[in-house]
């Protein structure tokens, strides 16, 4: 790499993975979150897809900004994904975070040697294995909840209540009903972690999602994936690839027939949740 190479781009890392003829053929063809060829940085037994973006985009300042838009989130998070996917199918591959970024190739190849007793037993545990993502909702849209909700006295008393007396009314029934919902599904959410422990060699409690985040991603549902609702349960697990299908309908089923509950069961994916952090020097590093 010339140096006014060197001072025109960076280097994206996306993950880390055995360097074999059959990841470098592979990486060849993928295309990275700049559009970038992609390609494998390798020293030893140990290897990282990586690919060079533009310097001026990814630079510490660039690439903060760029994260605060969701737009570019979106894109930079579709376009590392679909290298990590891209990957996963020829064995076990440790993701890394979103915006890993060093200076220049040699720094990935020491990032590697350093932390080669980390990455190795990691490769080692995750072979064979993919992750699955459970997340349960209460469902207020759910006709079923909504009827268990409404108690005897509301259906025919409070229309002899006066205006005030009767918001009241409302609001406390509406409470009531929430608490139902989020009672339902936290037991829910219980049974399947038992459930799903008893296939999964490893789970993630992640923080319940929020706001706009907290929307129907894709996957399968029970419940009727309704958008809308409270996220109770944001779980990731790391299953055997041979038992993932098994997983799944065990999961879905002990969903079924909870009014004001819906699940959605994703995956498979890269183990993203069971991969070591980058450390603190995997941050985009002046050029």
């Amino acid at each position: 790499m010339t140096e006014r190479t060197r001072r025109q781009h960076m280097v994206y890392a996306y993950a880390v993975l055995r360097p074999t003829p059959e990841a470098a053929r592979a990486a060849a063809v993928l295309r990275g979150v700049a559009d970038e060829q992609v390609g494998l940085v390798e020293t030893g037994d140990l290897a990282a897809a990586v690919g060079p973006v533009p310097a001026e985009e990814f630079e510490e300042g660039a690439l903060k900004t760029g994260l605060e838009e969701l737009p570019r989130l979106e894109a930079l998070a579709r376009g590392h994904h679909g290298v990590v996917a891209g990957l996963a199918p020829l064995g076990a591959v440790l993701p890394l975070r979103l915006a890993t970024v060093y200076r220049d190739e040699d720094r990935v190849r020491q990032v590697l040697q350093e932390r080669r007793d980390q990455f190795l037993p990691l490769l080692e545990r995750l072979a064979g294995h993919v992750e699955w993502g459970v997340k349960v909702y209460t469902d207020p849209t759910d006709s079923l909840a909504g009827d268990a909700a409404v108690p005897a006295e509301a259906t025919g008393g409070e229309a002899a209540l006066s205006p005030g007396r009767a918001y009241l009314a409302a609001r406390r029934r509406r409470r009531r009903g929430a608490e139902e919902l989020w009672q339902t599904a936290a037991r829910t959410a219980a049974r399947i972690a038992e459930e799903a422990g008893g296939l999964a060699v490893g789970r993630v409690a992640h923080r319940p999602q929020r706001g706009e985040l907290a929307q129907v991603a894709g996957g399968g549902t029970a419940g009727g994936g309704k958008p809308g609702g409270e996220n109770i349960a944001n779980d990731a697990y790391l299953v055997p690839a041979d038992r993932a299908e098994e997983f799944r309908s065990r999961v879905l089923a002990a969903a079924e027939g909870q009014p004001g509950v819906r699940v959605e069961v994703t995956g498979p994916w890269a183990p993203y949740s069971f991969a070591l952090p980058p450390d603190p020097a995997a941050r985009p590093e002046p050029v």
